[in-house]
């Protein structure tokens, strides 16, 4: 057992713009948190790994796959590899726990 310190809370540090930490990884799972300020772009790009975000704090708009919704605390989405994504509209610091399968990436180089 492990107990993963600071999961889920909105990093300070995040200095006005996006911000990742990881806080776990395993070779099959990796978790960490994403931060990002109000206002803030999310310039993130396709991981080749499956994700399931969790928000802990704030409101946004997360579009992936042609498609957007908004989220807030309690929201959980899961995003397959590949597929481009990003929150938008950030109106309240953004918090996501964010876990990996396999680790984030592991699967990087690969065909």
């Amino acid at each position: 057992m492990k107990v993963i310190s600071g999961a889920g809370e909105f990093a300070s540090e995040a200095g006005g713009q996006a911000h990742w930490v990881e806080q776990l990884r395993v070779p099959d799972l990796s978790v960490g948190t994403y931060s990002i300020p109000a206002g803030c772009p999310d310039g993130q790009s396709p991981h080749t790994e499956d994700e399931i975000y969790a928000v802990m704090a704030g409101w946004a708009t997360l579009e992936s796959g042609g498609g957007s919704v908004l989220v807030g605390p309690g929201s959980v989405i899961y995003v397959p590899a590949g597929e481009v994504h990003r929150f938008t509209e950030v109106t309240e610091d953004l918090a996501a726990l964010v876990f990996f399968a396999p680790a984030e990436e592991s699967r990087a180089g690969r065909e």
